[in-house]
């Protein structure tokens, strides 16, 4: 033992030895070893990708429920806030104001506030059937709501609508209206 330093040290031949046999003995993976991991996770993917497409689909679905229940309800708080104006000609009126008037009554966020919009995979088209709905005219009697997958089998299958009764429907084909089942 060396007293000086307080340890005893190996001499450098040991030493170099002894790191020579650890470095030979560690070697990299084989290209078999490699195509094997790859290929599990390949089939891994192939197994899982499906499934997160149709939980998306599913999760679009439920948002468009979701969507078309807010504007049911933005629509029924209108016609009993604005009794004359009815139904409104246009989802615009339902949209941002400050104070809330018949043509800005704030009850619905800018994007769902068109009669024509986008939202989280699904077309949804607004269009007035019965009455003027503009505070002038006969007030809006009626009205259609549609919500159709942007991209059918990819975005959402089914197709979703709504009217006056307030009751949503669908159709698995993506084309629902009034004679649909109710969801």
């Amino acid at each position: 033992m060396n007293q000086e330093e307080g340890a005893y040290k190996l001499p450098p031949p040991f030493l170099s030895a002894v790191e020579g046999a650890v470095r030979s003995n560690t070697r990299g993976f084989s290209l078999i070893e490699l195509l094997i991991v790859v290929a599990i996770i390949l089939i891994i993917a192939a197994i899982a990708i499906p499934n997160l497409l149709k939980s998306r689909m599913a999760a679009n679905e439920s948002a468009t429920v979701g969507n078309m229940k807010t504007i049911g309800t933005a629509l029924a708080t209108y016609t009993s806030i604005y009794g004359t104006c009815g139904y409104p000609d246009s989802l615009t009126r339902l949209g941002p104001g400050t104070p809330p008037t018949p043509a800005a009554a704030g009850l619905l966020d800018a994007v769902m506030a068109n009669d024509n919009f986008n939202k989280q995979g699904y077309v949804y088209t607004y269009a007035l059937t019965n009455g003027a709905g503009d505070c002038v005219g006969a007030p809006g009697a009626d009205f259609e709501l549609e919500a159709q997958p942007s991209v059918q089998n990819k975005t959402g299958i089914r197709g979703f609508f709504m009217d006056s009764s307030m009751v949503i429907r669908y159709d698995p084909d993506g084309d629902a209206d009034i004679s649909s089942p109710t969801v």
